[in-house]
């Protein structure tokens, strides 16, 4: 179920807040300055039972190309000072003051978003120490191929055993935790969403504006990918899947992927050779500009190797398309139903990938009918 806007219920904070009057302190320390997380932020500090403040570890991540929305935030926030290195995948991320904060907000529960830096095993020490409740705001999924090495399990496990009580965003993280023996009621869900009416309107302002697709270069019929330009987001697979759909179909059909990453040049060398056909690589758009991409496309793809969740899913659906998704994407699970809002595939299996999307080409009724779920879908209405 996806929320009008990033919200969290009064169920779902019912472990952070007692039946009083008073607000109780609520300390969460996570990462970076998300664009997705101020809303579910600002959710939590509108609600009359609870003081938030936010500790983030860093403004963002290098890696990122996320502008940092900070005149957005209605939180009480801070940024820890910090030092940082990237190597190669991992990102060595080291903060000072953390004690020194904590302290002075003399939290009465605290949430971390994350166990993979030492300022989250040294907010687990300083909650236990305190005898402070500490929840684990956790995306991790079974399919998540960023875990599987002996030491950062064995730790993620001492880690997970060590919590009072856990936040996911879905069925495929809420499964995750309790792999590890939790059991339910200490699992509480905060779903991931994002501003559906912000991406609704923006979709339905750019299939208004007949001049807005030759603006942007786009087909006038289009597959939709936006992510990072990686591997692991499956986009090679995408590739081939497109190759693989008849000269008939691809004439038709063009396919655009609106994102940037390492794998970029070799994709577009790829691409070149694919006749007949027509792919597109816009680069990276920021999130104010992705709404006229969602409008004008027929149908969302997302090919994912590993994802904790995908909120480009949210907002393609918000958007009304209709979604190919993989069965690996945390959200899948909650998001997209097979054959009634999407499809979901196999991931790297590039001849189903190539079926379906063959296959909502050639059906526009049932394409019409996904849209139409996908819409009721961003409206929490399915």
């Amino acid at each position: 179920m996806m929320a009008t806007n990033s919200t969290v219920s009064d169920c779902q904070i019912s472990l952070l807040v007692r039946e009083t009057d008073a607000q109780r302190r609520l300390t969460l320390v996570t990462d970076i300055i998300s664009p997705y997380r101020i809303p579910v932020f600002n959710a939590l500090a509108r609600h009359r039972g609870i003081d938030l403040n936010v500790v983030f570890l860093a403004d963002n991540d290098p890696s990122r190309q996320w502008p940092v929305y900070k005149k957005e935030i209605r939180f009480q926030y801070l940024v820890l000072p910090s030092w940082s290195r990237r190597f190669g995948k991992h990102n060595l991320l080291l903060n000072w003051r953390l004690s020194a904060v904590l302290r002075q907000a003399a939290p009465e529960t605290i949430i971390c978003g994350g166990y993979n830096f030492a300022a989250c095993w040294q907010t687990l020490w300083w909650a236990r120490h305190n005898r402070v409740p500490f929840l684990l705001w956790s995306e991790s999924t079974a399919s998540d191929l960023r875990g599987g090495h002996p030491l950062p399990e064995f730790l993620k496990k001492r880690f997970v055993l060590a919590c009072d009580a856990f936040v996911v965003p879905g069925k495929s993280a809420w499964q995750y935790i309790a792999s590890f023996g939790i059991s339910e009621e200490r699992i509480f869900r905060a779903p991931n969403a994002v501003d559906t009416v912000l991406f609704a309107r923006g979709a339905e302002a750019a299939c208004r504006d007949l001049v807005r697709r030759q603006e942007l270069s786009l087909p006038s019929r289009f597959f939709l990918f936006v992510g990072r330009l990686v591997k692991e987001k499956g986009v090679f697979d995408l590739i081939e899947a497109y190759s693989k759909m008849s000269p008939e179909l691809r004439e038709r059909m063009g396919l655009v992927l609106v994102g940037d990453g390492k794998a970029r040049a070799e994709l577009q060398r790829r691409a070149a050779v694919i006749k007949p056909g027509s792919i597109h690589f816009p680069g990276f758009v920021q999130r104010e500009h992705l709404s006229s991409y969602y409008g004008l496309a027929e149908t969302f793809v997302f090919p994912t190797h590993t994802d904790p969740w995908g909120l480009v899913v949210n907002e393609a659906l918000a958007c009304g398309l209709p979604v190919i998704c993989t069965n690996v994407a945390g959200c899948a699970a909650d998001l997209v139903q097979d054959g009634v809002n999407g499809r979901i595939v196999p991931a790297g299996d590039i001849g189903q990938l190539a079926a379906a999307m063959q296959d909502l080409v050639r059906d526009a009724d049932w394409r019409s009918r996904m849209s139409a779920h996908s819409k009721l879908f961003a409206r929490g209405l399915c």
